[in-house]
């Protein structure tokens, strides 16, 4: 399984941004005795360091270990702000805030939770169960805490598919116009985001879809619309969201996802998959031993006991869906089952449309950042053939994230993926188009807040970061 953090957000042991095609580098304090330097470092052909002293002894240097606030101090990678931020989401967050709910010290917050359907895949693995029955018993667990509404993610992937789909077609209708109007590159990855904002910015950032995160998506539903049906402000919601990527702390901090009026986040924790194993062994609860429970909802027209999912793939079907809804659109074609060729390896791969002997669309997925700096250096050389690309920073996507709940002693990591994706795949499978509930919403809710309102809810903005120096250098 992948590793924590997703490959771009690599920091010492936590994991977090810097990886190995990149050179950290810590200044090294060389002493000077009057004016002149007493010793100078040398860098032999294999890399390693040696002091060399005046009267010419050399001494090997150990490898540098950089520290957290070697890496925040440098200002490359992760903020100082963001690092904050991301302790402050954890397990041991939710387990406060519920302690307080029971205590009466304060208002009590209303908590909710939503999970993923890739969380729940990988916890399903772990106990032998089916994800549906997993998410069940999810429910059981996260209301013997004192949680108060469980909710499933894949409603509010619904609308970034479907918002997906309806911002390709007018990047395409517009590409004449617009140079960058594609490649659209997907933006449900927030490793990806922060590579490109913090490393290619102004140059990538035109191509990236505005569309919101199926983790943001429920940060607008929950906040917006689930409190406005609940008679409660914002405020007094505490979302938690269970995800298969500890890079969704970062994306839940961003300031563009904080309620400025309501003075909140849409996404207050988010808690990795993981730490739901963690959860469940300091309650010393098993999921094999809970009771199912109806999976609650915030839609009329929807049964709780519905689990559903997407077809296209772990990362949410990005690919598939809007393949398929624009060569329906645009060229009047009814495709069925899409035929995916793999180029240099397994996680890049790609799906065309022929017309008349002509290809007429052209998409493919990138997972894992050796590809995506493929398919950058292949922009940059202008020589992108694709409309649309699915990018996701962990190789496998979604379900292989570092924040899945990793193998038991002896298991092999491959086979338990592949479990994993076979859990996954085996919900029940609808069509965003086939989603009622979600039609519903934008004709009740998204209609009355207004034009400019409902776009603010469903969409966002990235932004060029600038390094602040140059102490970290980067090799992509």
């Amino acid at each position: 399984m992948a590793s924590v953090f997703s490959g771009v957000l690599q920091l010492t042991d936590l994991d977090d941004f810097i990886t190995p095609s990149q050179e950290c580098v810590k200044p090294v304090k060389v002493e000077k005795k009057q004016g002149k330097t007493v010793a100078r470092i040398q860098i032999e052909n294999d890399g390693s360091y040696f002091q060399v002293n005046q009267d010419g002894g050399k001494q090997k240097l150990e490898k540098a270990k950089i520290t957290l606030n070697d890496c925040l101090a440098c200002s490359g990678c992760i903020t100082s702000a963001e690092s904050v931020l991301i302790t402050q989401q954890s397990h041991e967050e939710l387990f406060k805030v519920l302690r307080s709910n029971k205590s009466g010290e304060r208002e009590q917050r209303v908590v909710v939770v939503s999970v993923s359907p890739q969380s729940r895949a990988s916890i399903a693995a772990h106990y032998d169960l089916s994800s549906s029955e997993t998410g069940r018993r999810l429910t059981s667990f996260f209301k013997s805490l004192g949680v108060h509404h469980v909710f499933d993610t894949s409603y509010s992937r619904t609308f970034s598919l479907l918002e997906s789909q309806r911002e390709f077609l007018e990047r395409y209708r517009k590409k004449e116009q617009d140079k960058k109007a594609l490649p659209m590159l997907t933006s449900a990855c927030p490793g990806w985001i922060c590579y490109a904002e913090k490393t290619h910015g102004e140059f990538i950032l035109p191509y990236v879809s505005s569309t919101r995160s199926p983790q943001q998506m429920m940060g607008s539903l929950v906040k917006g619309y689930f409190a406005e049906q609940q008679g409660l402000s914002p405020q007094q919601i505490y979302h938690v969201a269970v995800m298969p990527c500890f890079d969704k702390k970062l994306e839940a901090s961003r300031s563009d996802f904080y309620m400025n009026e309501a003075e909140t986040r849409e996404v207050d924790c988010v808690i990795t998959s993981g730490e739901v194993l963690k959860m469940l062994e300091e309650e010393k609860v098993s999921l094999n031993d809970l009771q199912p429970s109806a999976l609650d909802t915030m839609f009329s027209s929807v049964s709780g006991d519905d689990f559903l999912s997407h077809a296209g793939g772990g990362s949410g079907g990005y690919l598939h869906h809007v393949f398929t809804h624009a060569a329906k659109q645009l060229f009047g074609e009814e495709v069925k089952e899409l035929t995916y060729k793999t180029l240099k390896n397994k996680d890049f791969q790609e799906v065309t449309l022929e017309k008349d002997g002509t290809t007429v669309l052209c998409f493919a997925f990138t997972y894992g950042f050796r590809n995506i700096q493929n398919l950058v250096q292949k922009l940059k050389r202008g020589k992108c053939p694709y409309h649309f690309v699915e990018v996701m920073a962990c190789p496998s996507g979604c379900l292989n994230g570092g924040g899945q709940v990793k193998p038991k002693p002896g298991q092999n990591p491959k086979e338990l993926l592949q479990k994993v994706e076979e859990l996954y795949k085996a919900e029940l499978v609808q069509e965003p188009e086939d989603a009622t509930s979600v039609a519903e919403l934008y004709q009740s809710w998204l209609k009355r807040v207004g034009e400019e309102k409902a776009r603010e809810l469903l969409h966002t903005k990235y932004h060029m970061v600038e390094k602040m120096t140059n102490g970290l250098t980067m090799k992509w």
